[in-house]
């Protein structure tokens, strides 16, 4: 099954419409319908906290990435900081990021981003926005997170 375009390239003049962000919705579902779980991504900050990210990959590159708490074994919602470090190792467990990938929903709504000229639309697991899916202008190519397409290909 073939999902929605990979927008490339610059946009022009631009009048918003509430169809194309109708349109935008179903294109961000149809692009999560077939997404997957990237590598996860550790980064570790100055007072010795860690951060893990999960990215939402499609067609090769990432839309966006669910901050996720290990030891709860769950996402954290957006805004959220992530927990305090706790001792030992994480050990990530492929089947629960399947799961809370199956629970991955697109909220019937998008906001509009200027610098992008794209609707953001949410991403929502149980009752947390935890992602957002950009779409085009027109409401019908994905726009990918090119600096997270980057660092994924790294950590890989």
């Amino acid at each position: 099954m073939q999902g929605p375009l990979i927008r490339r390239g610059e946009v022009g003049g631009f009048a918003l419409k509430p169809e194309e962000a109708v349109i935008a919705i179903e294109t961000a579902k149809a692009a999560l319908s077939l997404a997957e779980p990237g590598p996860l991504i550790t980064h570790r900050g100055p007072r010795g906290e860690v951060h893990y990210d999960i990215p939402i990959m499609y067609q090769g590159f990432a839309l966006d990435r669910i901050h996720y708490d290990p030891w709860a074994k769950a996402p954290l919602p957006r805004g959220m900081p992530h927990p305090k470090p706790q001792r030992g190792e994480v050990e990530v467990d492929k089947d629960t990021i399947t799961a809370i990938f199956s629970e991955l929903r697109i909220l019937d709504a998008a906001e509009f981003r200027e610098p992008e000229r794209a609707w953001a639309v949410p991403v929502a697991w149980k009752s947390f926005l935890v992602a957002y899916i950009k779409v085009d202008i027109g409401g019908r190519e994905i726009v990918p997170d090119y600096p997270l397409t980057e660092e994924v290909a790294r950590s890989v």
